[in-house]
């Protein structure tokens, strides 16, 4: 998914209205110009991942969500910049997780510049690290949340599980468990 802001997200989704489907319909045109368009019903954007031939969209006062396969990539950074441009926000943030592979990636844009992109699982291992790592990723890459209790078998890749830096990557807190 993508959520595209102009101030940073927690301030905007605490005051979140009805969202704009006007707006919305006109996002999808600009993101997707060649898909033919039919509206489905309206759902929850709580369900991020829909199948290939749908996307979902919420655009919001000071906000928008775009839910879509086209953003599970194994490198954000490489996002086609016609996206991010029709997202029109200072900020951008995507991220992607797939629990069959244990894979989590995630990127941070401001005014249109990559700041951070993370993406890895177990079986890939990096695939891409750039930029300066966020306050809530710390406590994952220095082992407070192991994914082994000491004594047990140690050959998993990371100190920490992927899907969990990326439920703390959603709820960007310092305290969820890595």
């Amino acid at each position: 998914m993508l959520v595209c802001c102009d101030e940073l997200p927690k301030a905007a989704v605490n005051a979140i209205a009805a969202p704009y489907r006007a707006k919305s319909q006109s996002l999808i045109r600009e993101m997707f110009p060649a898909a033919t368009l039919e509206p489905i019903e309206s759902s929850s954007l709580a369900y991020t991942s829909p199948p290939k031939n749908e996307v979902y969209v919420g655009c919001y006062e000071g906000f928008t969500v775009v839910a879509a396969k086209e953003f599970g990539i194994d490198y954000p950074s490489k996002l086609p910049t016609k996206l991010l441009a029709a997202c029109g926000g200072r900020y951008v943030y995507l991220q992607a997780m797939r629990s069959v592979v244990n894979w989590f990636a995630y990127a941070v844009w401001e005014n249109s510049q990559l700041v951070r992109s993370l993406s890895l699982s177990p079986d890939s291992g990096i695939l891409e690290d750039f930029g300066e790592r966020l306050s809530f990723e710390a406590p994952c890459w220095v082992g407070e949340h192991p994914v082994y209790e000491s004594g047990e078998e140690e050959d998993y890749p990371f100190v920490f599980h992927p899907l969990e830096l990326g439920e703390a990557a959603l709820s960007s807190q310092r305290t969820a468990r890595c």
